[in-house]
């Protein structure tokens, strides 16, 4: 009887930590490659919409900030440079990961 309550309470024990809050640290936004202003420089600003009617949101990039093109990690210039090609910027997605409580942007990618 008390090796069954032992397993019980072995059992409740670990079950504990996967009951834990979860919070959110990085909100991912998609957007359309038009609704997009790209930052100069490395420690810039990028702004975005959220939706077409939306106000711009401008948040900072550093060095840290990952571009992706197809999957690939690029600059931001090659980054610049392939967006400016893009004929029809409406339907492109963006994908932009903004990490809250730095309240920078971690990754920029979208797929040509």
């Amino acid at each position: 009887m008390k090796f069954k309550l032992f397993i019980t309470l072995i059992t409740l024990g670990l079950a504990l930590p996967a009951s834990a809050d979860f919070v959110t640290i990085e909100q991912a936004y998609e957007v359309a490659l038009s609704e997009i202003r790209l930052p100069r420089s490395e420690n810039g600003t990028i702004s975005y919409k959220e939706c077409s009617t939306c106000q711009f949101m401008t948040k900072r990039v550093d060095a840290d900030t990952r571009w992706m093109i197809n999957g690939r990690a690029v600059s931001l210039q090659k980054f610049r440079e392939a967006a400016e090609r893009v004929t029809d910027r409406n339907n492109e997605a963006v994908t932009i990961l903004h990490h809250l409580e730095m309240n920078r942007v971690t990754a920029v990618s979208v797929y040509l």
